[in-house]
């Protein structure tokens, strides 16, 4: 017992930021160049490991296979051949109900990328600015209409509504088709398709979404996320998820330390005192708020309903302590 409680305890007082930040390296490292060691995790992961990343990735990101199915033609999609579809669903779920959101703060490599960007824009001195409560409000329902065309787009091309060649639209304007295989030496999305205008349409558009990225993570942190189809997809299926986000609001003050790490400006995190279950559809269950708590107990992250990670007086201390030592 003396021994689980001094795991509890050093889990708690664990210098957050620097474990978050070797775990995601290890993933990049894993889905970005696991394809050379042998390791292939399947075609139906919920986070952006780029099929387009042919050699190194370590397993594909679920939204490119999904769309190439709900392409089919309707005939083939809504016959026995549709198993497919669901035995793939089925696999993508069985992975994003272990770590639910958290598959976007720890695991995405297109989400590290952004960290990374805005620790140098941190090193370069460039200020971030806020989303105003208004342009927060209808901003957040981007992702849901980009989540919309998704499917729409692709059972249109099924029903022979839609250009075939439209048939992964998210995939052609995603910045990880452009980014991701940069890393294992693949410069070749960073070109425009002339072979037919649906192509070079959506290859401009690619690459001018990859550039609104670059601008936008210098200026806002995590900018990308607050648009993507993915964390929406995630969020209306979290419900049975094990990995969640829980607030005591009796024990909150309302500091509000939460609201200024979140890197998605989430207001709810420190102003709600009556919701237990406390993560929102622009939330990426990065836990930044939970080490940033100074109220015991009044944020915790916890796996099948045991506590794994909890605001504590201590670890909030020890971990402030760190941050001004690294400032000297």
């Amino acid at each position: 017992m003396r021994t689980l409680e001094s795991v509890r305890r050093a889990v708690n007082n664990v210098q957050f930021n620097r474990f978050r930040f070797w775990l995601q390296l290890f993933f990049f490292v894993l889905l970005v160049y696991g394809g050379y060691l042998g390791i292939e995790l399947g075609k139906s992961l919920p986070t952006f490991a780029c099929g387009y990343n042919r050699e190194g990735r370590g397993g594909m990101c679920y939204l490119m296979v999904l769309q190439h199915q709900m392409a089919w033609p309707w005939q083939k999609l809504f016959s026995v051949a549709g198993i497919t579809v669901l035995t793939g669903f089925l696999t993508f779920y069985l992975w994003f109900i272990a770590l639910n959101k958290g598959w976007c703060g720890f695991v995405c490599p297109v989400g590290t990328l952004q960290d990374w960007m805005t620790a140098l824009r941190r090193m370069t001195g460039i200020r971030y600015s806020r989303y105003s409560w208004e342009q927060f409000q209808w901003l957040g329902q981007i992702k849901y209409v980009l989540l919309a065309l998704m499917f729409i787009i692709p059972l249109g091309i099924g029903g022979g509504w839609f250009n075939k060649d439209l048939k992964s639209p998210f995939c052609m304007i995603c910045p990880g088709r452009t980014l991701i295989p940069m890393f294992t030496g693949d410069f070749s999305f960073l070109t425009i398709d002339f072979s037919n205008k649906t192509n070079m349409i959506m290859t401009v558009l690619g690459l001018t979404v990859t550039g609104l990225f670059f601008v936008g993570a210098f200026v806002k942190k995590r900018f990308f996320c607050f648009y993507c189809p993915m964390g929406a997809f995630h969020y209306l299926l979290s419900k049975p998820a094990l990995l969640r986000l829980k607030k005591d609001g009796s024990k909150c003050t309302r500091c509000g330390d939460c609201f200024r790490v979140c890197d998605q400006e989430i207001k709810l995190i420190a102003d709600d005192v009556t919701r237990k279950e406390i993560m929102t559809d622009d939330c990426i269950m990065c836990l930044k708020c939970v080490a940033a708590c100074p109220e015991p107990g009044a944020l915790k992250a916890t796996f099948a309903g045991i506590p794994i990670f909890e605001a504590t007086e201590e670890g909030f201390i020890k971990r402030m302590q760190k941050g001004l030592r690294d400032e000297k």
